[in-house]
């Protein structure tokens, strides 16, 4: 039937001959193989295809009756299964439904590696990520140590130095790279919530499971997952976090079947994890399971040297988004304005207040009086500014958790003490304000009145495939 179809058609009696063929080097399209046979079970043989040629679309015949088996399949990588005895017309639209999908998957591919070449050609290997200072340099060569092997990688830094362009650029600089990619902020959402989004859940497991729903761990299976501000984890989700670390499996919300999960895990933090561990507000042995290799994000304002470039990098983004030519770049006086600035909010902040100059300039240069006030106040603030020290030195650590403790206190009195406004204008996150609080004795309200919140799915959750 398949020669009539005008296929190629190739033959083996047993699958231990299949498997020889494979190994001889010998390359198919589509193989169509039974399960129950002699010697090697079509299982088996599957696994072995995975193994030799894992670009090979297989279907699966099993008998009436076997439904177990032929999910067995699927879940082990068959593209489909026909039930025997099977009509021939059903076989051809299986076969053919089953090349077109190889098809596109090749063709997928190709596009692929011509955008990661352009990738390359544009921006070099690591994702967006830009900077010629000393510690940037060092950040990319660890990044082409680490990228090939799969340990576990903790990137620090303070809340928008960029620390999920790290996990990108180690990503897509690794053998996982043709594989999903996929992120989640920890903090976002309450325990219920994160459970489900991270291990999936069964049909009826609570209110509002339609139907079984894969998580992220097994989305991205062979590929990465970044788990951001895992600090703000629970210590119940921290026990489970740390159980998928150790045994490379995980269950469903709902469900009882072990599922085996092959992914990169990154997580990042703005907090100090360590002290964390300390104060008993995170687990020991979680920490030394995320923090086999340690990346160090610097803030904006401890490598300056790479402001200019940041800059204008963005500006080229923006004018081309905003469809403005700004032929002369930056002035000088914005130039220096820019290099001189404190820029709490690291490069996320940068880049807001480059899209607004774009969006404000109408002059072909984008000028001091296109930055806001704060970016061109020049303040005892700007760390360019010196410091008086006490001439018999200082406790820094103490000194810098005396200035966190002002600002939060201040906070709260701009806020009328409602802690969730607090964190807004820090820049923190909710939980690690409430963290800090508790440390120093502030007192506030979780909330206004009218003000409660419901925990919104974050936007980095779209798209991803979390319903596959």
């Amino acid at each position: 039937m398949l020669r009539k179809e005008s296929y190629d058609v190739t033959t083996a009696d047993s699958a231990v001959q299949a498997r020889q063929m494979l190994e001889s080097g010998e390359s198919f399209d589509l193989i169509v193989s039974d399960v129950s046979m002699p010697g090697m079970s079509g299982l088996d043989l599957l696994r072995e295809i995975r193994r030799i040629a894992s670009d090979t679309a297989v279907v699966i015949m099993t008998a009436y009756g076997t439904k177990q088996t032929a999910i067995e399949a699927l879940n082990e990588g068959a593209s489909y299964y026909v039930e025997k005895p099977f009509d021939l017309d059903e076989m051809k639209v299986v076969i053919g439904k089953t090349l077109k999908q190889r098809q596109l998957f090749t063709e997928n591919q190709g596009l692929r590696e011509q955008n990661r070449d352009l990738r390359k050609e544009l921006h070099g290997n690591f994702e967006g990520l830009i900077g010629r200072s000393a510690k940037m340099k060092s950040i990319f060569e660890m990044i082409e140590r680490v990228a090939g092997t799969n340990s576990t990688i903790m990137v620090s830094g303070e809340s928008g130095t960029g620390k999920e362009l790290i996990a990108r650029a180690v990503h897509y600089n690794s053998d996982r790279r043709e594989r999903p990619f996929v992120s989640i902020n920890c903090g976002a959402l309450p325990d219920e919530l994160l459970e489900s989004e991270l291990f999936g859940h069964m049909k009826g497991s609570f209110t509002g499971a339609t139907d079984h729903k894969k998580g992220l761990f097994e989305v991205a299976t062979g590929g990465t997952i970044f788990l951001d501000e895992i600090g703000e984890t629970s210590t119940a989700m921290q026990i489970k976090l740390l159980r998928v670390l150790q045994e490379r499996r995980i269950r469903r919300v709902g469900g009882t079947e072990e599922i085996g999960v092959d992914v990169r895990v990154i997580t990042a933090t703005n907090q100090d994890l360590e002290q964390m561990v300390q104060d008993k507000e995170f687990r020991e042995d979680l920490f030394y399971r995320i923090n086999v290799i340690a990346i160090r994000m610097p803030a904006l304002r401890e490598k300056r040297e790479d402001i200019r470039a940041l800059a204008e990098h963005f500006l080229d983004k923006y004018r081309e988004r905003v469809g403005k030519s700004i032929s002369r770049g930056f002035s000088q006086a914005a130039l220096e304005c820019l290099e001189q600035y404190r820029w709490p909010g690291n490069v996320r902040q940068l880049e807001n207040v480059v899209e607004r100059a774009v969006a404000l300039e109408t002059d072909e240069q984008i000028r001091l009086e296109s930055l806001p006030a704060e970016a061109r106040e020049k303040s005892g603030d700007n760390v360019n500014d010196p410091i008086p020290m006490p001439d018999t030195g200082l406790d820094l650590e103490q000194h810098l958790e005396d200035r966190r403790k002002r600002y939060m206190q201040e906070a709260l009195e701009r806020t009328g003490s409602v802690q969730t406004h607090a964190a807004e204008l820090l820049g923190m996150t909710f939980r690690s304000f409430r963290y800090f609080a508790k440390k120093y004795g502030l007192t506030g309200r979780d909330e206004s009145p009218g003000d409660r919140e419901s925990p919104d799915v974050p936007a980095t959750l779209a798209g991803q495939g979390t319903d596959v």
